[in-house]
């Protein structure tokens, strides 16, 4: 596989690949996301509090991880350091199946290991539920977990995560940007969420079923109760956990207006929710 300017690409990737040590045995890979030491990878890399970090210059950084969410998979760590060679990230709802794909890594310990791929799509696999991937044929290692999935400009599409069958499995870099702006300053609703298919007979066959709620949030405090199917927010239908997300991304005009079943599934109800910004927490909910 030809790919012009391959070596330049590669070294700007390796520039933002850490490696990221949990402490005790294994180890993965982390993409810096910001110059200021904002540092991505898997739950499943960071399982502790705090973690080892060396970055392509050999420099080492005591971590400390801010944010954890096994659901998606994320966590994000922070080290003391400025100036720091940042990726730069694509959205991946405009990745295609064909593209030409990179990942780098510390696979087996080989430290900036590159492997190059094709795209096979993007969305959801039978078996895994209904969260998206970026599937593609890039081979992938114990170490490589974290890292970065990239197009051909060198530009973040998604972060390496599992292998299933054939195919690598990468988190969408737009779910990354959600998990990361759900995290600070950004308008937040205190619930946890799961798609669910509704009745034939109902007005739409998609709802967001809430699970559980944080005291004191906006869910709550608009009287949304645990069992609520939110339909959707501002006259717009919810047909992807991402809508949801979206709307609060967005920065919606408070209060926020959302319709949502209770016990009933004919009745559709409506409630006025004040949101407010969100600071940092020790986990994520889905909004």
């Amino acid at each position: 596989m030809s790919i012009h300017g391959l070596g330049e690409i590669a070294e700007r990737v390796r520039r933002y690949t850490a490696l990221v040590q949990p402490g005790g045995r294994g180890s993965g890979s982390g993409v810096l996301w910001s110059s200021d030491g904002l540092i991505v990878t898997n739950a499943h890399v960071a399982r502790g509090p705090r973690a080892k970090v060396t970055l392509w210059d050999g420099r080492e950084f005591d971590a400390e991880v801010t944010a954890r969410d096994r659901g998606r998979d994320l966590a994000a760590l922070r080290i003391s350091a400025a100036n720091l060679v940042a990726a730069a990230m694509r959205d991946s709802s405009q990745v295609r199946a064909g593209e030409i794909a990179l990942a780098v890594g510390n696979p087996l310990g080989f430290l900036g290991a590159l492997t190059t791929g094709v795209i096979h799509g993007v969305g959801a696999l039978r078996g895994l539920g209904s969260r998206h991937w970026v599937q593609s044929d890039v081979r992938l290692a114990p170490g490589n977990s974290g890292g970065p999935l990239t197009d051909v400009e060198g530009r973040v599409v998604g972060i390496n995560s599992m292998i299933a069958g054939r195919l690598a499995l990468a988190i969408p870099s737009n779910d990354v940007r959600r998990f990361l702006q759900g995290q600070t300053n950004k308008n937040w609703l205190g619930v946890s969420v799961t798609p669910v298919r509704l009745p034939r007979d109902t007005r739409q066959s998609f709802g967001l079923l809430i699970l559980g709620m944080e005291s004191g949030g906006p869910a709550a405090n608009a009287s949304l109760l645990p069992g609520d199917i939110l339909l959707g927010a501002s006259d717009n239908e919810f047909h992807t956990v991402d809508d949801l997300a979206d709307v609060l991304e967005r920065g919606s005009a408070s209060p926020l207006r959302l319709e949502f079943l209770r016990g009933d599934y004919q009745r559709v109800r409506k409630v006025s929710v004040e949101l407010r910004p969100r600071g940092r927490q020790s986990g994520a909910l889905a909004a």
